[in-house]
């Protein structure tokens, strides 16, 4: 099992979340750390970020991390619905 580390900005965002939305995204997040590469490796100028998707309710929710292998930490970028999530994404990396 790899262990989680998660940026402030997506602390914040997921604080102000119901409590079930939480505790959904908990749960997605731990099976992240128990199989890491499950999630979809992204091309271009994303290719160090894999994603993971899972429905709440009826609505695509996405994680964006990436792996450190020699400290088996996972870095959770970002979490969000589907829409404008990679234009967010990029703006976050890269500025």
């Amino acid at each position: 099992m790899y262990a989680l580390a998660v940026e402030n900005k997506v602390k914040k965002w997921k604080k102000r979340l119901p409590q079930n939305i939480q505790e959904v995204i908990n749960i997605e997040a731990d099976k992240i750390a128990h199989n890491p590469y499950a999630g979809e490796r992204k091309k271009g100028d994303l290719k160090e970020v894999f994603v993971w998707k899972f429905k709440i309710f009826t609505l695509q929710y996405l994680i964006a991390y990436k792996i450190i292998e020699h400290e088996k930490t996972i870095i959770i970028l970002a979490i969000g619905p589907h829409e404008n999530f990679y234009r967010d994404l990029r703006r976050f990396l890269f500025g």
